[in-house]
């Protein structure tokens, strides 16, 4: 065994010096392969310590993550850069115990992220390698655990001015690695969207994904295509079945502002993202329309905008509502009606002329009478 862990030590210091003197960009320094060479481990020997790992009590390795990761943001690199004969092997042995620990159980991660968020330990840009390699070790055991990670810790940082260009680029090398390197992952995210009874993609995270997607053209940056390529499976995520009343509402809540931004100097490309955004919740819960009664006065553009959009895709939204019960063909119904013919609404020449469109349109549709007859009584009401 004393050639063994000679040969680990070596290049586990070797890797760590690195990590530490190369670039954080370098995505390839930080994944646990490239750093802590957990392959040298003999393979009996591995399946033996995650055997033990399993016998432990769960609630026990929460507390071990926070340990042992804190012990090597605040002591390893001054290891790296003085030689202590007397600590290597604990140092090393940190490193590689936390790993099997984040790929045997990662939940062990999942439960630690407010901590690790609020502690002044893990802050700063230069403690992203660290992170990223635990978030690494987890996804080797749970894609969505790692999904639910990257949403809590990391998403945030990038709508942050100080972020800079190179943390943006490890950020997104991260999520593009788990993606690609998981044929799966669409399958595996979209079956498991909810984790401890937490969205994935929570509606504050998702309100962040779609303005990083669709910033104003001037704003647009090296990591808006980058965005762009995401978003369409991370959208799915956000908006997948089971998704609670109360996420929609919220979701509705920021979409329905968003969508009002067609206008000279408004930003058509997030405008019209938003949108698809609003009508998809609202055809999932047509409970959201009582959050549109509360919403349009404010965003009477943006309700203009809604009404439009579901004239010219009637066609698409009209066959996921024939699958639904009559009651909720007839409350979507009543709803449009509501919300198309309210003061304010019709008040405007140009949404009263839009509405009479929206409504004439409807009142011709095949296969639900109930907002047929609706969709006729607001023409005749214009």
């Amino acid at each position: 065994m004393k050639p063994f862990n000679s040969n680990l030590k070596a290049k586990a210091m070797v890797k760590a010096n690195e990590a530490e003197t190369s670039d954080t960009d370098h995505l390839e320094h930080i994944l646990g392969k490239h750093w802590i060479p957990i392959s040298l481990i003999p393979k009996p020997l591995y399946e033996k310590s995650i055997d033990f790992i399993n016998t432990l009590p769960f609630d026990t390795l929460p507390a071990f993550v926070l340990r042992s990761s804190d012990l090597i943001l605040t002591e390893w690199p001054g290891v790296v850069k003085v030689e202590q004969r007397n600590s290597n092997k604990s140092k090393v042995a940190t490193f590689v115990v936390l790993a099997m620990a984040l790929r045997t159980q990662p939940d062990a991660l999942t439960l630690v992220l407010t901590n690790m968020k609020e502690r002044p330990t893990y802050q700063g840009q230069d403690k992203l390698p660290v992170i990223i390699w635990m978030m690494a070790q987890a996804s080797q055991g749970d894609l969505s655990a790692v999904l639910f990670s990257w949403v809590q810790t990391l998403l945030p940082l990038v709508v942050n001015e100080c972020c800079s260009s190179q943390a943006i680029d490890l950020i997104l090398q991260f999520v593009e690695m788990i993606f690609s390197s998981n044929p799966e992952a669409r399958a595996v995210l979209l079956n498991e969207p909810v984790r401890h009874g937490v969205r994935l993609i929570p509606p504050c995270a998702f309100e962040m994904l779609v303005r990083l997607t669709f910033p104003a053209p001037s704003a647009r940056v090296e990591s808006t295509q980058r965005f762009e390529a995401i978003y369409p499976l991370l959208k799915e995520v956000a908006l997948a079945p089971d998704i609670s009343a109360n996420a929609l509402k919220h979701i509705f809540t920021f979409s329905s502002k968003l969508a009002g931004g067609q206008g000279i100097g408004g930003n058509p490309a997030l405008a019209n993202g938003a949108t698809a955004i609003a009508i998809s919740v609202l055809t999932q819960n047509v409970d959201c329309f009582k959050q549109w009664d509360v919403l349009y006065k404010e965003n009477l553009e943006a309700s203009v905008a809604l009404l439009n959009k579901l004239v010219d895709e009637w066609k698409d939204h009209s066959l996921k509502l024939s699958s639904s019960s009559s009651e909720s063909r007839i409350e979507f119904g009543s709803r449009i009606k509501e919300v198309a013919l309210a003061p304010d609404t019709i008040s405007s020449a140009n949404a009263l002329k839009q509405i009479f469109t929206f409504s004439w349109k409807l009142a011709g549709g095949q296969g639900n009478p109930a907002l047929a007859n609706e969709a006729t009584a607001i023409a005749i009401s214009v």
